[in-house]
């Protein structure tokens, strides 16, 4: 009985269940080796040698594999049918062999298919091969280079640029998109312009809009209207003349469908129609090919199987008719620079099935919906329009408007399914009224429009994917971990569906801009990765490749270890000036400190990472301002170091400070005779700048004497803590025993009187009576889908969880926990599982059926006289020996 081999437990689980009881199918969990993060993994000096380490939560996994491999001497590596997917089977291969569970005598071939169904699945099993020694050692090729340069180049950053965390080969460059546009943004100077519409009816009192193009007799360029004088006269230049229709131009056209779903694509789409983000779009889309629902989602490729395009065909004609079905199919040719290994479109496995025939979480419905459509969409007719172009003037020939229109006269693809668009422009596509050359125009209005010209976007995840495929780095299997990685390095903080770069980010692009620039370069390393492709192709060796990209990148390296910390800030200074330091209006020099007038303003970092504008004369003048330009209106407001002065209190001054753990309020200077004059800490809820000296007062008035309880005559008082507003009944606030109860909002710390205080006291302790109770979720999501068990939302101390037996998940912020889909639960779950190095969802799925459990004791049973047959193997070859 062969044993099989894929990544995950669910794949093996959908496999199994067409393969029979003839094939013991295991999972692998991903990859089960690994370089270990330590200096000499990838020995430069020894062709690249390559130091392997099975990873610790891998080796029960391979300890499986190997167990089952004593018994049935036979290997079948079915793992997906890409790199990354030829690397896990040669480094499952190169395991067992090194731990001798395969023998000379061991077949070991190589099985792959494009989607997970009874067919593609049993005719890949009558198809094996060998491993893709080419496609591995592309992979060789990638995992060495990143290795390489992060291993290096990582800790550079680390000595000559303090808080920055680490660099990759493709994380950045990607930074360093997301930073160019910002800088962009920053840069543009928006410009105003005018246009004028009116509102015409025609003599059967129907009314459309037209907008102004000719004026004077010149046809009106985008900024010829400046101001609203130029406006208002273009406005009277209508309004005196009577109009009619000049021409009406009526032209047949047609729209086609878009091709059917590639990774890329597939992300794009669904961040601009369900704004799901790049890892979670695959992590759904990889329980939907899992499932077998899908075709395997991690491919450049947009060619569908014959077999596919017939079958999308049959569903439409089925569906929506004949007319529907193009006499000749569609054919899609890819257009990527760099195709990866050719793979097939992301598609549903069955056309006929949508997504409410399928038993699908609200995620997984969603997406699976989006690629049926999509893939119906692409084999459909086209669309068939009429667009009309209507002109209408004056008889002097001085002022000329313009009516754009067009009418759908067959649906085609668009019943099923359109686009979606990341900047949708205006576009002038309304249905018009009937017009007839010559007739008079009514003018109802005549209305002038200021705009501005609008800098461009930032990027979301979906318009950076597309970027870095028009630029072709990196491919469909890294766009998502990509993306994710400088958003978890500090990089770049996401707002809605917009990335914006944090200083942290400015930061490292500018040191590799000015140290590295080769190795950040969109061309270099598009050019790097067309090497790759080489290497896959069999057409280049990958141990030259490595050793080109080292000779240059290890000089570079070596060039700067002399850099001094103040020479790289320095650096960073001139290169960022125009944004840091732009020219003054009087003329003056930017960088004169504003504070002392003599120091020297520049840029500096903080143990945190973060990054501000100080003065050179420090200590003795302590002026900063935040990292970016200067906004007079912030450093109004802005706190100084040495604290904002609120007023003056008992002849004590009352200040607000910045400090290490936050802003607070203080009494008083500090002094030798009064090292810790009052202080508190200003609430979360309130902003520091705009703090006012009453309520700095009521702050340092704290804590408040509500008055002796009227049971006990001990003291009741009120206070903010590290946790908000509480109550506590004690003694004095230094105490540690009594009681604690929390208050509702900050505003209670002040008004509280003793009735409510009694009562919230006296609720905590009868709380603390039944403290051995489960606490109440907040929502419960129902079953976990593979292993079984009540999946919850709870509220936590610091901020609500996720809750599957004994695995607790934090909720991100970016997740709203009234909107935490099941997938995304699990997914957490399983994240937070990985990383204690548990595995329990997964451990739990694979012994659920208790019908499979009984069914293997026999089988168990009988591998006791082979264990004995074994040990006494050995012991006759011992006496031999």
């Amino acid at each position: 009985m062969p044993v099989v081999v894929v990544e995950s437990p669910a794949k093996a689980k959908t496999i199994n269940k067409y393969l029979g009881d003839n094939y013991t199918v295991l999972a692998s969990y991903g990859h089960v080796r690994d370089l270990p993060p330590k200096d000499g993994s990838v020995d430069t000096d020894n062709e690249f040698d390559m130091k392997w380490e099975v990873a610790s939560d891998s080796k029960k996994h391979v300890k499986a594999i190997a167990d089952a491999l004593a018994n049935d001497n036979a290997l079948i590596l079915a793992t997906d049918p890409d790199r990354e997917g030829e690397a896990i089977s040669w480094h499952l291969q190169e395991a067992l062999t090194k731990r001798k569970s395969i023998k000379k005598d061991t077949p070991v071939s190589r099985v792959v298919f494009n989607q997970i169904t009874k067919k593609a699945v049993t005719e890949a099993m009558d198809n094996p091969r060998q491993v893709d020694m080419p496609l591995v050692e592309a992979y060789l090729a990638r995992r060495a280079l990143d290795y390489l340069v992060g291993f290096n180049l990582s800790p550079v950053l680390w000595r000559k640029l303090p808080g920055a965390k680490s660099a990759g080969r493709v994380q950045s460059v990607t930074l360093r998109i997301i930073v160019e546009r910002e800088m962009e943004i920053e840069a543009f100077r928006n410009r105003e312009y005018w246009s004028v519409k009116a509102l015409l009816a025609t003599p059967r009192g129907q009314e459309f809009e037209a907008r102004l193009v000719t004026l004077a007799g010149d046809k009106l360029d985008k900024f010829d209207l400046a101001d609203a004088t130029q406006a208002e006269l273009a406005v009277s230049a209508i309004t005196s003349r009577d109009l009619s229709v000049t021409s009406v131009e009526a032209k047949p056209a047609t729209r086609n469908p878009s091709a059917p779903f590639m990774t890329s694509t597939l992300q794009q789409e669904a961040s601009r129609k369900f704004g799901m983000g790049a890892k979670a779009t695959m992590s759904t889309a990889q329980r939907l090919y899992e499932a077998g629902h899908i075709t395997y989602m991690r491919t450049d490729g947009i060619d569908m199987a014959p077999e596919a395009v017939t079958m999308a065909r049959d569903a439409i004609k089925d569906r929506y008719g004949a007319e529907y079905v193009p006499k000749e199919p569609r054919i899609y040719k890819n257009k990527a620079k760099n195709a990866q290994e050719a793979h097939e479109c992301v598609r549903p496995t069955d056309m006929e099935k949508d997504a409410a025939a399928l038993k699908l979480s609200e995620d997984q419905a969603k997406l699976y919906d989006l690629i049926w459509k999509r893939t119906l969409a692409c084999q459909m007719e086209s669309a068939r329009l009429e667009r009309t172009v209507v002109e209408i003037g004056s008889k002097d020939g001085q002022v000329g408007l313009r009516a754009n229109g067009q009418v759908v006269t067959f649906d085609g693809f668009l019943r099923v399914y359109e686009e979606g668009r990341d900047d949708v422009v205006d576009e002038d596509d309304k249905r018009l009224p009937q017009i007839t050359q010559g007739d008079k125009m009514d003018k109802r209005s005549v209305t002038p429009e200021q705009h501005f010209t609008q800098p461009p976007p930032r990027y979301t995840e979906a318009t950076l994917v597309k970027r870095m495929e028009e630029l072709g780095i990196g491919r469909p299997s890294t766009y998502a971990s990509i993306v994710t990685t400088i958003q978890d390095r500090g990089y770049v903080r996401r707002e809605g569906q917009r990335l914006i770069p944090e200083d942290k980010g400015r930061l490292v692009t500018a040191f590799l801009e000015n140290y590295f620039r080769k190795y950040i370069g969109y061309d270099f390393t598009a050019d790097l990765e067309d090497q790759l492709d080489k290497v896959s192709a069999n057409d280049a060796d990958y141990k030259e490749v490595l050793n080109r990209f080292w000779r240059d990148f290890s000089a570079a390296i070596a060039e700067t270890a002399d850099l001094r910390i103040t020479e790289v800030l320095e650096k960073i200074n001139e290169v960022l000036e125009p944004h840091l330091f732009p020219p003054m209006e009087d003329g003056s020099d930017p960088r004169l400190c504003p504070n002392c007038g003599k120091g020297r303003l520049s840029m500096r970092t903080a143990r945190s990472g973060g990054a501000f504008i100080g003065c050179s004369a420090y200590p003795e003048c302590r002026y900063t301002r935040p990292f970016g330009p200067p906004n007079p209106e912030a450093e109004a407001s802005a706190i100084p170091p040495e604290g904002k002065l609120l007023g003056t209190d008992q002849g004590d001054e009352i200040r607000v400070f910045k400090g290490r753990f936050g802003p607070y309020v203080q009494r008083g200077e500090v002094t030798e005779e009064n090292k810790k004059p009052p202080r508190q800490s200003v609430p979360k809820d309130w902003e520091p700048e705009e703090l006012e000296l009453d309520r700095a007062l009521m702050l340092l008035s704290l804590p408040r004497e509500i008055g002796p309880h009227p049971e006990d005559g001990i003291m009741v008082w009120s206070n903010i803590g590290r946790y908000g507003p509480y109550l506590k009944h004690a003694p004095s606030t230094s105490d540690r025993g009594g009681t604690n109860a929390n208050l509702s909002d900050i505003d209670e710390v002040f008004t509280v009187g003793m009735n409510r205080a009694v009562q919230l006291l006296a609720e905590k302790v009868a709380s603390r009576v039944g403290r051995g109770a489960a606490a109440k979720p907040l929502r419960e999501l129902g079953e976990h889908p593979a292993a079984g068990g009540p999946v919850n939302v709870m509220k936590g101390k610091y901020g609500p969880y996720v809750k599957w037996e004994k695995i607790n998940a934090t909720i991100p912020d970016t997740i709203d926990p009234e909107k935490l889909t099941m997938d995304q639960a699990v997914h957490l779950i399983d994240e937070r599982a990985e990383k204690a190095g548990k595995k329990k969802p997964a451990a739990k799925k694979k012994a659920a059926p208790k019908k499979k459990a009984a069914a293997k004791k026999a089988p168990a049973a009988k591998k006791a006289p082979a264990a004995k047959k074994s040990a006494a193997k050995k012991t006759a070859a011992k006496k031999s020996d």
